[in-house]
């Protein structure tokens, strides 16, 4: 038997007013999805522990069968890793956002989506102006980079709020602030001068794009904790593909092989097609493939909804619609979101969100397609999400 999780990453929402008191996977044209929740069971399952912050992080960790109440210790320490960024004693990391801040309002929390390239050139002007031995910054894909700290542990006390959470609002408000923020504080005013007139910003503003103007930075930790490989967990050789370097790290964490798929991106232009055919590929190595696709949940922390829809509808047609063709009498499948991303507040959410299991032994609970709605009709409630995978490979 041969095993695929499908993390459609934000996909979950709330009702929008506007468009029926549809959530996007009920506006969605999901064919596949829909075949899945009417032949396997569907249900709600918790991801997030009370608690503890929904992100992606904790949330994925659930799904790859970790407890993040056991061994998550912070963000920015798994996306390090996936980087390959050492984390002595002593030293600590935070996630540095590139983000447009425009009249004290953050615009974009991304900087307009700015490109790899563009960031580095960035990262290179904050190291040459800010970097000291204690000190650097590392270029990470797009917006997302890491800033390492050495001898100021007191950092990890301050209180941070990551840009996604505050689009259009004033930064005034939302300022690392408490024990340890001053430093913190500091290189966040520091780099509006270092990124201002920089060329990429110049060139970015005469292509009527935005300037990433500032930089915005959150989700500190230190040294990550040991975690058991998932072949000592599960008893099973695993591979992952995703476009951020969070499940990249997730995956190093537990021993999980990254698979290097050209074109796999965080964004719509993400190459769907070439995601599922390697990642399928790889099944043919592998016992357990987790296909992580980034698009819904950065459509939703822009607050689009067509975008939000287009990305769940390409993941059904161009990844679901390449499974469920591949030797399906020997394969489970379980397809879900990480976490709810409602359009509504543009950011992540702790409840519950709909799963489906399909494949040899699981039949049908009742769900007549895939969505919120319809997981809660089944009755069908997974407490911790790192029991799903359980259910999944028959543990």
């Amino acid at each position: 038997m041969k095993y695929c999780i499908l993390i459609i990453d934000g996909a979950a929402g709330l009702p929008l007013p506007g468009r029926g008191s549809r959530t996007c996977l009920e506006i969605a044209d999901t064919p596949n999805l829909d075949i899945l929740a009417r032949q396997g069971k569907v249900g709600l399952v918790s991801n997030v522990p009370p608690g503890m912050e929904p992100s992606s992080a904790c949330a994925c960790m659930s799904l790859m069968g970790y407890d993040p109440e056991v061994y998550y210790s912070g963000r920015a320490a798994i996306e390090a890793l996936s980087m390959d960024i050492p984390i002595a004693e002593g030293e600590v990391v935070f996630r540095c956002n590139l983000v447009t801040v425009d009249n004290g309002i953050m615009s974009s929390y991304s900087a307009g989506h700015i490109s790899t390239g563009e960031s580095e050139e960035l990262i290179e002007a904050l190291n040459e102006k800010l970097g000291t031995e204690g000190i650097r910054f590392y270029n990470g894909i797009n917006y997302r980079h890491i800033c390492k700290l050495r001898g100021a542990s007191d950092t990890l006390q301050a209180v941070c709020t990551p840009p996604h959470d505050i689009s259009n609002q004033a930064v005034s408000e939302f300022l690392p602030h408490g024990e340890g923020s001053e430093l913190l504080r500091k290189l966040m005013d520091d780099s509006r001068e270092v990124l201002l007139d920089h060329p990429v910003n110049q060139k970015r503003q005469a292509e009527g794009k935005l300037p990433a103007n500032m930089i915005w930075l959150f989700w500190g930790s230190g040294k990550l904790l040991a975690v058991p490989s998932f072949k000592q967990l599960r008893g099973l050789n695993a591979a992952m593909t995703s476009g951020v370097d969070l499940l990249q790290g997730l995956s190093k964490m537990a021993s999980i092989d990254v698979l290097d798929i050209p074109g796999v991106t965080d964004g719509l232009d993400n190459d769907f097609k070439a995601q599922a055919e390697g990642a399928l590929d790889a099944l043919e190595r592998y016992d357990l493939v987790i296909i992580h696709v980034e698009a819904p949940d950065e459509a939703a922390h822009g607050g689009d909804i067509d975008g939000k829809v287009e990305a769940i509808q390409k993941v059904d047609r161009e990844i679901l619609g390449r499974i469920v063709q591949w030797k399906s009498d020997t394969l489970r499948v379980m397809a879900l979101p990480d976490h709810p991303t409602p359009i509504s507040t543009q950011t992540h959410s702790a409840e519950p969100v709909p799963f489906v299991l399909w494949g040899d032994g699981f039949t049908s609970n009742g769900a007549s397609h895939f969505s919120e709605a319809e997981a809660k009709k089944t009755n069908l409630y997974i407490e911790h999400g790192y029991d799903t995978i359980c259910r999944l490979i028959g543990d």
